[in-house]
């Protein structure tokens, strides 16, 4: 299990373009090794980071496959849709293919949805084995949940259902899709991106890791792969100095 990797810039502009250059540079990579970049989005402030930065860099995006870590049950126009947000913001900006873009079915129970999502991660993963993405691109909740994985959920004990689907989300919208753990603790790299002194003390007892009971977003440990944070200067205030 390989060490956190802490990177600290200056603002949330530096580690935007930090974390986006970090991004095309694994992208190129698995390219270059594999012919193709498998990638899980998420979210909230990371979101936006990856829409202001990624545009302007080089890479093939022909060769990208993307996912979501998790998705809102709500219709394409929902503004809570995270889908939304990256076809508003990122993927008419560069030349991604719709069809290597893959996304839940909102017009299906959640049920359904969690089953349909992991067939479209089966075209690119087949076979039965827990998929291995090239990079997925975590955010942190204010309470420390990552994808929809929320402290003390049962579905943070889950070992064999790898896509699933969640109806009682106690942040709204309740019904959510989401990666369970055996898929992000299998990917090759896992990234958070954080900013803003608000954020100190979550990410102080994430990082520190002395809680009895582990926050969600500190059970992010791939198993062969590496973890990388991406945070400013006062989201990380309260770190130890080593």
């Amino acid at each position: 299990m390989a060490a956190t990797k802490i990177h600290i810039h200056e603002n949330d502009k530096t580690v935007s373009d930090f974390l986006c250059k970090f991004v095309v540079q694994k992208a190129n990579q698995a390219i270059q090794l594999s012919g193709t970049f498998s990638v899980g989005l998420s979210g909230g402030s990371l979101a936006k980071f990856l829409c202001e930065g990624l545009p302007s860099l080089e890479t093939d995006w022909s060769k990208w496959r993307v996912f979501f870590c998790d998705e809102r049950h709500v219709s394409f126009e929902d503004t809570d849709c995270t889908y939304k947000y990256y076809k508003d913001n990122l993927f008419g900006k560069v030349p991604l293919s719709d069809e290597h873009i893959y996304k839940i079915n909102p017009g299906v129970t959640v049920e359904k949805a969690a089953e349909d999502y992991l067939a479209k991660i089966r075209q690119v993963f087949p076979g039965k084995d827990v998929p291995r993405f090239d990079m997925l691109l975590l955010g942190m909740g204010p309470d420390g949940h990552t994808c929809s994985l929320f402290p003390g959920h049962p579905l943070l004990k889950e070992t064999k259902v790898l896509i699933a689907p969640i109806s009682d989300s106690p942040k709204p919208p309740p019904k959510r899709i989401t990666m369970t753990f055996p898929v992000v603790n299998n990917a090759a790299c896992c990234v958070f991106a954080s900013c803003g002194g608000g954020k100190a003390e979550m990410i102080q007892r994430v990082l520190e890791g002395k809680e009895a009971v582990p926050l969600p977003a500190a059970r992010v440990r791939p198993k062969n792969g590496e973890l990388h944070w991406f945070l400013d200067v006062p989201a990380a205030s309260l770190l130890q100095k080593k």
